[in-house]
């Protein structure tokens, strides 16, 4: 798009989200519909993790890197985003792991994720809160936390603000045409582009363009977290434990084949620890991978279990009772991409599937959009 226009977006979730605040920066007039009352999804269902630590090296640290920096930008604006330069800490239980995050550490890459091998006395300066026992821990300076439940609707009030910016709940996209989309109540939005953030609905308004594809671009995934009532002390980083080195790409070195088997109720669960402290004391622990659907109705109570014992465990300390459980479900691409951009009619582009990078990317996805 060249001079301001008129952008429709489809979805009110961080990604629909962060495609509004950037269309409204290039001073673009914007309507976002959302079939829901607020995002109800994985944009709400997350850590608020901007998680640059895990990153496969090239293009996708250059995106997360890029994101972190945008999302510092837009607090400064928006508080409501509750960004905090936190930064992690993975926690090694065993040598293997220990291994594993020195070799992070020599990567060519290791400075622009702030990587640092500490021992204990150190991990325990930047995090008094762990007072388990643990072999040492790999810092990760640019990692960052934001507040899922309330950022995307912080950024839409802020945007509301000023005019040139229209908020529909309620409204469903049902049908799409060249510039334009159609909501259940027969309304057309029309505009010179559409951006259309289904999130994991792969049915539905995006299923017959995703169905003419000879093979799914997309798959879904499943997992499972948990909130706490409020902990005691301040838990002052993002915590993870070695596990969680299984599942990014940035650990996919020699070493991690030499980290030994999970405990079963977390291989079959596929089971890493995140932790992190929300503003009001609580504490999100989580988290389960599932890839196989359909997916279960219900949730499993071993993982649970071994995800609070696991972070009582590193904390050295009895957890606050749990206050509320929940299964969340994100779209992830199959193709190597970052993610998935294609155009279903002209002047209306599908933006989905970054997966579990969705809320770390997706101020530099939206920029990309517009790029």
């Amino acid at each position: 798009m060249n001079g301001a226009g008129r952008v429709v977006i489809v979805g009110g979730g961080i990604l629909g989200t962060m495609h509004a605040v950037s269309a409204r920066q290039r001073g673009h007039d914007v309507v976002q519909l959302e079939r829901e009352p607020d995002a109800r999804g994985a944009s709400v269902r997350n850590f608020g993790l901007v998680w640059v630590s895990g990153r496969a090296g090239g293009g996708e640290l250059d995106l997360a890197v890029a994101a972190r920096e945008r999302w510092e930008q837009l607090t400064a604006d928006v508080p409501g985003v509750g960004f905090r330069a936190a930064g992690s800490l993975t926690l090694a239980a065993t040598e293997a792991e220990l291994s594993l995050m020195k070799a992070a550490c020599a990567r060519l890459d290791a400075a622009r994720r702030g990587f640092e091998l500490l021992d204990p006395a150190g991990a325990r300066e930047l995090n008094p809160a762990l007072r388990g026992e643990f072999a040492g821990a790999l810092w990760c300076a640019r990692d960052a936390i934001v507040e899922p439940r309330g950022a995307a609707a912080a950024l839409r009030a802020h945007l509301a603000r000023s005019p040139g910016y229209t908020w529909r709940p309620g409204r469903e996209a049902v049908a799409v045409a060249p510039h334009a989309v159609r909501d259940h109540t027969g309304e057309w939005h029309r505009g010179d582009l559409v951006v259309v953030c289904s999130g994991a609905a792969h049915t539905g308004l995006a299923g017959p363009h995703l169905a003419a594809y000879p093979s799914p671009p997309l798959r879904r995934v499943r997992l499972q977290m948990l909130q706490t009532r409020p902990f005691a002390s301040p838990v002052t980083t993002a915590v993870a434990d070695g596990d969680s080195m299984r599942y990014y790409p940035a650990f996919d070195l020699p070493g991690r084949s030499e980290l030994p088997p999970q405990p079963p109720e977390a291989a079959r669960t596929r089971a890493q620890l995140l932790l992190v402290q929300r503003r009001d004391g609580s504490l999100t622990i989580g988290d389960t991978h599932e890839y196989d659907e359909p997916f279960a109705f219900d949730v499993d109570e071993d993982a649970y279990d071994h995800l609070r014992a696991r972070a009582s465990q590193l904390l050295g300390a009895p957890l606050p009772p749990t206050q509320r459980r929940w299964a969340g479900v994100y779209s992830q691409v199959t193709t190597g991409e970052l993610y998935h951009r294609s155009t279903m009619e002209p002047g209306v582009v599908l933006v989905t599937g970054p997966g579990g990078r969705g809320m770390t990317c997706s101020p530099a996805i939206a920029e990309e959009t517009f790029a």
